[in-house]
């Protein structure tokens, strides 16, 4: 079965960076669009990035652009997310997620267990 599983939420400081990781399974990775989602508390889960199959097309929410890259590697099957200049309001959980969409939400099928970001000041 598709497994998700992401690596490197942490706490940080205002202003500091973390690179969160996904490794993917049990899917054609090269096929899916790969994204990056939060979900703070008490909110709906809302999208940050998301990457094409071929890494050709990126998508950011507005809130993250020129801060959160993301990039993924199909001979590993791994996408990641490059955080910096982080902010508290970036606080929250951090899911990866594959889908048919690089933009849009309700594509992504195949979700992650999720990571925690604090980001304090």
């Amino acid at each position: 079965q598709v497994q998700l599983v992401e690596s490197g939420g942490g706490s940080v400081q205002v202003g500091g960076s973390l690179r969160l990781s996904c490794a993917a399974s049990g899917l054609i990775f090269s096929n899916f669009a790969m994204g990056w989602f939060l979900q703070a508390p008490g909110k709906e889960r809302e999208i940050v990035a998301g990457i094409s199959g071929s890494g050709a097309t990126t998508y950011y929410a507005d809130s993250v652009k020129g801060r959160f890259t993301i990039s993924r590697d199909n001979a590993k099957n791994t996408v990641n997310l490059q955080m910096n200049s982080l902010k508290p309001e970036d606080t929250a959980f951090y899911y990866c997620a594959a889908g048919n969409s690089v933009s849009l939400p309700r594509a992504y099928t195949f979700w992650g267990q999720g990571t925690q970001v604090t980001v304090s000041s």
